[in-house]
């Protein structure tokens, strides 16, 4: 099955009714979109955007078993098994033994936590928007356990190691994708 993006939006809608929840997969809808333009990915930007925006379609009702239910619906909806895969592999070594691959992959991985946080940080500005929002502040924020706790540091790190990336250069990355993209989780 081909899946647009107004069927993948269709489906997260169906799955989530929280506003947090479906902000946060726009918002990692158009950072991926964003990256996959800047990664050299541009003809791939609709299916990078399609991941981003399905990566949680299974956490609201399903978060005990986040990364595995999803394959199951997306299957049952003959979703080919690359968007599965990718989508799935964002739980990896959390609730799947499904390693990101593929560039996409490893992005998802690495700014789906990311995009939290920074949106977390960018709320307490006076703007609270990511347009004037630097690298240091993020950092600063970022040091402090309890500040977003919910934003997992270790796959964060990890998802920069798996890029090649150093930690500063995907969160200044990620601060200017989700510019891109006006957003703020």
């Amino acid at each position: 099955m081909d899946l647009s993006r107004e069927d993948a939006l269709a489906l997260l809608q169906e799955y989530n009714t929280e506003p947090f929840h479906i902000k946060h997969a726009l918002i990692v809808e158009g950072v991926m979109r964003y990256f996959a333009k800047e990664l050299g990915y541009g003809a791939e930007e609709t299916l990078w955007g399609i991941v981003g925006l399905l990566h949680d379609l299974d956490f609201e009702q399903y978060p005990q078993q986040h990364c595995i239910k999803v394959q199951e619906i997306l299957r049952e909806r003959g979703v080919e098994e690359q968007i599965i895969h990718a989508v799935a592999s964002h739980g990896y070594a959390l609730t799947v033994d499904i390693k990101p691959e593929h560039e996409m992959e490893k992005v998802l991985y690495a700014v789906d936590e990311l995009t939290g946080l920074i949106g977390a940080v960018a709320l307490m500005r006076p703007s609270k928007s990511v347009s004037d929002l630097e690298l240091k502040s993020v950092k600063k924020k970022y040091k402090i356990a309890n500040f977003a706790a919910g934003c997992s540091r270790s796959v964060i790190e990890q998802g920069a190691e798996m890029l090649g990336w150093t930690l500063d250069d995907l969160i200044s990355k990620t601060i200017l994708a989700m510019r891109a993209t006006d957003a703020v989780d």
